[in-house]
């Protein structure tokens, strides 16, 4: 009797040679479980992008104000003004300084609160540098921004909202850098900065130290 279809010998030997080429590749489900998530932009080495979080928003009892001067709860407080005007001063045109000046300025957009304060504290730096603030994507949209941050010129700034940029990091692939906090802290004086080197990010918290009162 003859042997059934997909059976016996034959499709052993089949399923042999279908392993093969994993098996010499060196392929195995922790590689895969390793590899980038579905949709990631492929990471250039040299890639260096420098993410803050918009300035200071108004508390209670506080209200912010708009670029007019007028109230307005949903954009910076004064003391947010301020230090959007000062942030030109952390990327000085001189070489040797511990921040780059950025090619490309990247702000959240849309129209709820946080992005308005993201252009806005971006607006001076993106003045000094003669570039336009790119406003393409809302919170929420990180890994398509992450697509955009990746395939634009170097370095890049990235002003968002805080609670989004957990998510941000992650659709960059450096989520799992040893030294990135899990949330962003409840302070605006920060620049991460990450780095690509070799096939391996690395990330460095540095203080703005721009206003009275910084760390």
């Amino acid at each position: 009797m003859s042997q059934a279809a997909g059976s016996g010998p034959r499709r052993r030997t089949l399923l042999a040679a279908a392993l093969t080429p994993l098996a010499v590749a060196g392929c195995s489900t922790d590689d895969h479980l390793r590899g980038p998530a579905p949709g990631a932009e492929p990471v250039p080495n040299g890639a260096l992008i420098m993410v803050i979080r918009h300035a200071e928003k108004p508390y209670a009892g506080d209200s912010g104000v708009d670029e007019e001067g007028d109230d307005d709860p949903g954009s910076l407080a004064r003391r947010g003004w301020r230090r959007a005007d000062e942030l030109p001063r952390l990327f000085p045109p001189a070489k040797g300084s511990s921040l780059p000046r950025p090619a490309a300025v990247f702000a959240a957009g849309g129209k709820v609160a946080a992005p308005a304060r993201c252009k806005q504290t971006v607006a001076a730096l993106a003045s000094a540098l003669r570039t336009p603030v790119r406003t393409d994507f809302a919170v929420g949209a990180e890994l398509a921004l992450a697509h955009a941050v990746l395939a634009g010129p170097m370095p890049v700034l990235v002003c968002w909202e805080h609670t989004g940029i957990p998510r941000l990091v992650r659709a960059l692939g450096a989520h799992q850098v040893l030294g990135v906090p899990a949330i962003w802290p409840d302070r605006h004086d920060l620049v991460w900065q990450f780095t690509r080197s070799r096939g391996r990010w690395s990330f460095r918290e540095l203080p703005q130290q721009l206003l009275p009162g910084d760390a």
